[in-house]
């Protein structure tokens, strides 16, 4: 087929977007995402407005409202955006706010010293990504208005009544033309926000800025809910609030802060007896999932002065190797706020902060502070050399295991596991892994695949909990070593996503109590190892039906007790108690088949939470067990057991 050519390629062809147009043409540039994750951005850019008010020492008390008709009201007392004509713009300063992009005191060194939503994103852009916005600010005694419908403003900025305290109060409703996934839900088609995603977003607000009340709303529900989260403790109080369900090796947090060329570093850190590590970054009260210079420095330092205290004070030998940061780190929980004039962030949604000079401050200040406490609390410092040289021994024995392990599977040529059905296709993007507890089931589903791109993995019984478990353990349990070879993947330092073959893995488990353990027990595996592969949207769970119902000739499935329910009499009804009761044509009708089956993308929508609920459903300690269950009991409908 000829392609057309348009040969007409002038000035008129260049199309000019102007004031927030940008923004609404490419949202994803500004927000990341148009999904879920673009409209709690939404929220975190105003609520980061209201907190650099608080960082200036203007705003005491700041309140978040999730409106009965899906929008957002967010409120501080802090000084109230300008309202008195810009010089340059010939406008409304709030008005300039509202709907020019690069436009804010944040730019003005005089205006704020410190600001998080200094990126290029921020009130104006949640603005034009709004169906409606209205904007409150209280000066002067008197109150002020405008609104927007699109980023446009409806009216220019009105004098509309009176007001005692100073503040500004932002309401929106997110454009449902905008923040429409093929997921839908209520709102016109956008999904709902999470009350607890929202609590757990603002009480690291709090922790971060002790002093400043944060009154959280909710209108969705009747009566409504609210809760307040007010901290004096800081990053202190945070490390006790992450460590509440784990062991402490030592009674006292480090905690250090310091302000040093207009950059004020904040650390806290405590040991506990988990394998895993803590760190939990922010730059200018900006979660930095990713890292960045401050997380370099912090990590510099932590590994440079235990090594230099192990040795002065022999608890490592001369003839023995340096700690590692592996090592150090292992077990650690640690909060990690940076707070400086001009922030540099990779990436619009602030993964990563870019500052090199952050690391050699922050290195600076925390490896002297660090140092200092380990000699004024020598209790705490024996305890952290403990757990660290624990680690140290640990690592290297579980290394000379999984050398072991893994040459001696070099030597039988890394083939597949033989209880592998393998698909036919070597590409990955089109081949699926079904994952499937025991052998019964796994003949139904090798007869009744698509042996094209479905390969089947029997696993039978139970594999390790890998919760508390180091490598070595790990790869000596023959189902799991069976797992890591037909992924293709390798683990730990050899870890290759690009040499994953199934672009597609499914954990396919009976739909009963035994059934869920199993599948608990992989996620554990994948998020603790193969993380990755969860972040880049390869991990699924299968959905078998719960019911086969049947009228003469005519046959449906039942997914979940709702579906059940009919009107229909003297129908023939079998419970599926596990995928093997199915024939291999019902097992590909109802949950192979790619036109017919529904299956659950694994996400981490919050990684330190999904941190949080596996310690406590996998770690050794009984107790924060019992109170989960206790607390989400009555939420189970219907348990088998």
């Amino acid at each position: 087929m000829a392609i057309k050519k348009n040969d007409q390629y002038g000035a008129a062809q260049i199309e000019v977007l102007e004031g927030l147009d940008p923004v609404r043409k490419r949202p994803g540039m500004y927000i990341g995402s148009t999904g879920i994750e673009g409209l709690y951005h939404l929220i975190w850019e105003v609520v980061d407005n209201a907190v650099d008010e608080a960082m200036a020492g203007y705003a005491k008390n700041i309140t978040v409202t999730l409106l009965a008709d899906h929008g957002v009201r967010v409120s501080d007392d802090g000084r109230g955006i300008p309202i008195e004509m810009h010089k340059q713009t010939k406008k409304s300063a709030l008005e300039t706010v509202m709907t020019t992009l690069h436009a804010g005191g944040k730019f003005d060194s005089g205006a704020y010293k410190v600001a998080g939503g200094l990126h290029g994103v921020g009130v104006s852009v949640v603005n034009a990504l709004s169906k409606t916005l209205k904007v409150e600010v209280c000066r002067d005694g008197n109150l002020y208005m405008q609104e927007y419908a699109q980023g446009v403003p409806k009216n220019k900025v009105k004098k509309v009544g009176a007001c005692k305290q100073s503040g500004t109060t932002v309401t929106f409703w997110p454009d449902g033309k905008i923040f429409n996934p093929p997921t839908g839900g209520a709102g016109g088609g956008m999904p709902e926000y999470q009350w607890e995603r929202v609590l757990e977003r603002l009480r690291q607000e709090a922790y971060l800025n002790p002093g400043v009340r944060i009154l959280i709303l909710d209108e969705r529900v009747s009566p409504a809910a609210q809760y307040t989260f007010y901290f004096e403790g800081g990053v202190q109080a945070y490390v006790r609030y992450l460590n509440r369900h784990l062991a402490a090796q030592h009674a006292t947090i480090f905690h250090v802060a310091k302000e040093e060329e207009h950059t004020r570093i904040e650390i806290a850190l405590q040991y506990t007896d988990d394998i895993q590590s803590r760190e939990v970054a922010f730059a200018n009260t900006v979660l930095t999932p990713d890292g960045g210079s401050h997380i370099t420095g912090f990590r510099t330092a932590l590994t440079r002065v235990l090594n230099e205290y192990g040795r002065k004070n022999t608890y490592i030998k001369t003839n023995e190797e340096n700690l590692t940061g592996d090592d150090v780190r292992e077990g650690l929980t640690a909060v990690i706020s940076v707070k400086l004039p001009s922030p540099q962030f990779e990436g619009q949604t602030k993964a990563k902060l870019g500052n090199p000079e952050i690391r050699t401050i922050t290195e600076a200040i925390f490896g002297s502070a660090l140092g200092i406490f380990l000699e004024e609390h020598p209790v705490d410092a024996r305890a952290i050399m403990e757990k660290v040289l624990l680690a140290s021994k640990a690592r290297r024995a579980a290394k000379a295991a999984k050398e072991t392990i893994l040459r001696k599977g070099a030597l039988e040529g890394l083939t597949l596991p033989g209880k592998l059905a393998d698909c036919q296709s070597k590409d990955a993007s089109e081949s699926e892994l079904f994952i499937v507890e025991g052998d019964s089931a796994g003949g139904s589903a090798k007869q009744g695949r698509d042996r094209r791109f479905q390969a089947i993995l029997p696993l039978r019984g139970k594999i390790l909990n890998v919760e508390r478990a180091r490598i070595d353990k790990m790869l000596a349990f023959k189902e799991i070593r069976a797992l890591i070879v037909a992924l293709g993947t390798a683990i730990a330092e050899e870890f290759d996503l690009e040499k994953l073959r199934y672009h597609k893995v499914v954990i396919m488990t009976d739909a009963d109590v035994d059934g869920a353990h199993i599948r608990t027990l992989l996620l554990t595996l994948f998020y603790r190892y193969f993380k990755p592969i969860i972040e880049a949207g390869y991990l699924y769970i299968a959905q078998p039906p719960l019911y086969r119902i049947q009228k003469g000739k005519s046959v449906r499935y039942a997914y979940n007790e709702n579906e059940l329910k009919q009107k229909e009499t003297d129908v023939a009804i079998q419970r599926y108690k596990g995928l093997g009761e199915m024939n291999p044509d019902q097992l590909w009708e109802t949950t192979m088949d790619p036109a017919r089956r529904i299956m659950k993308q694994v996400t981490i929508e919050d990684a330190e939470k999904a941190d949080h609920i596996f310690d406590i459903l996998m770690g050794d300690e009984v107790a924060p067990r019992k109170a989960f269950i206790q607390e989400y009991a009555h939420a189970v409908k219907n348990l088998d057991i």
